[in-house]
């Protein structure tokens, strides 16, 4: 059965709210025992609107669906008794559901969250206007999911999100496929696709442009408690362009995030390909990334003013950091362990960089038909080592092909790095290890 908004009241010149109509619709299909929502084209402002099982939410080509912004017409995402409400200090959330299944969003139609009306540029970069741009105290979510259980987001664009785009939380069998999402590449906090204590979950053949991360795994101390671990992930088949990292796992990592496939994509000028991370104790294993290709650089940012933004990455190809975030009372920031990367072909600015602590070694990291080409693509000099957040945070340091610190077992095969110009970081030394074991390191000639 479909249900078009229209016949609920709905009205779509872009201004008057349409969440009432847009909900009576949702709520008139799930009685019914499901069915499909239906925006045709034309403009639709919206308050927040809850979806709920056996509910395809779909918007025909040329149907736009726009977040409000007004505190007012914004819910609080819905919490469980005795529970925190996972809104966090941004406030509620435009698009999403709890505990439901079987719900779909598709279509041709575009969601825009209005980011272009809550960033603004304070020109704190010397005027490079490449650092993170300042944001309104109020930013919703553009979508958010909790406990859902078979979610599909197909065809649709999400636009302009003005905090974390699609945030899934402790959901189960999601199928994210033939989308894109287009924010402002400057927009802090707007990241791509948040999969957060999520378990069976495919994204593929997307498009992410985004500012903050494309694709980031999470274990947060609330999903790790409610759903477990982060595992069973494979994204692949993506044009990934981030100024921070096009796949990041962490930082949160209070419980455990493990088998994640990332493959047959491009790293589209971000500041990483690849970053791993653990800071509270939790656990990353069986991580393999194969077939990808494209660059990473580094970008502005403004760390000499107080409060002022910046990027996290100084264009590393992959980064691997178990170290302790500052002020920490662990005693040991968290495991990673058997980590594979292969055939992968990347301009870069900066080092291979695997770095453990004595209190959290990294274990088993083998990597195969790695071709690395050091070359300035951006505007900012190399020469530093960014292990943000933690005690470690910015430091000099030259810049080898491959950094390795408290590693134990690693295996670099068929492997080349190249290094272009005569006045950079980097000074054509290929590896540098400290407090490393069972290394075994071959570069190409």
């Amino acid at each position: 059965m479909i249900y078009s908004v229209l016949d609920f009241g709905a009205v779509p010149d872009g201004r008057v709210n349409c969440a009432p109509a847009i909900q009576a619709a949702v709520d008139k299909a799930a009685a019914a025992g499901g069915g499909t929502v239906l925006l045709p084209p034309g403009r639709y402002y919206s308050g927040s609107v809850l979806l709920k099982s056996r509910v395809e939410l779909r918007l025909e080509t040329g149907a736009v669906l726009v977040s409000s912004l007004d505190e007012n017409e914004i819910q609080s995402f819905p919490a469980a008794p005795g529970e925190q409400p996972i809104d966090g200090w941004n406030g509620g959330f435009f698009l999403g559901a709890r505990d439901a299944e079987d719900i779909r969003v598709t279509g041709g139609g575009v969601i825009d969250g209005q980011g272009d009306q809550v960033f603004s540029d304070g020109n704190v970069d010397a005027g490079f206007h490449e650092c993170p741009l300042r944001c309104a105290p109020f930013r919703p979510r553009l979508m958010l999911f909790e406990n859902v259980t078979g979610l599909e987001i197909t065809g649709v664009t999400l636009k302009d999100a003005a905090f974390w785009t699609l945030h899934l939380a402790g959901c189960r069998r999601v199928r994210v496929h033939d989308m894109q999402i287009l924010n402002n590449d400057r927009g802090a906090n707007n990241d791509g696709i948040d999969p957060d204590c999520c378990q069976d979950v495919i994204i593929s053949h997307c498009l992410v442009e985004t500012g903050d991360d494309a694709v980031v795994l999470k274990s947060t101390a609330p999903m790790a408690k409610r759903y477990g671990p982060c595992e069973n992930l494979t994204i692949t088949g993506c044009i990934l362009h981030s100024r921070d990292s096009a796949l990041k796992i962490g930082t949160e990592t209070h419980g455990t995030i493990r088998r994640v496939v990332f493959a047959d994509s491009i790293i589209k000028d971000c500041s990483r390909a690849i970053g791993v991370w653990v800071r509270d104790g939790g656990t990353v294993e069986n991580i393999q990334a194969h077939h990808l290709t494209g660059s990473v650089r580094r970008y502005a940012d403004a760390y000499d003013l107080p409060g002022a933004p910046g990027w996290w990455g100084k264009g590393e190809p992959i980064f691997v950091s178990a170290t302790f975030r500052k002020g920490s009372a662990l005693s040991s920031p968290g495991m990673i362990r058997r980590l594979s990367f292969s055939h992968m072909d990347l301009d870069c600015e900066s080092s291979l960089f695997l770095g453990g602590e004595a209190q959290s070694v990294i274990e088993d990291v083998r990597l195969n038909e790695i071709r690395l080409r050091f070359i300035r693509q951006g505007t900012q000099p190399g020469g530093l080592f960014d292990e943000q957040p933690s005690a470690r945070h910015v430091y000099p340091h030259s810049i080898p092909a491959l950094y390795a610190r408290w590693v134990k077992g690693l295996s670099l095969q068929s492997s080349a790095a190249e290094f272009y110009g005569e006045r950079e970081a980097w000074n054509g030394t290929l590896t540098e290890t400290e407090q490393c074991e069972n290394i075994s390191v071959c570069w190409d000639k």
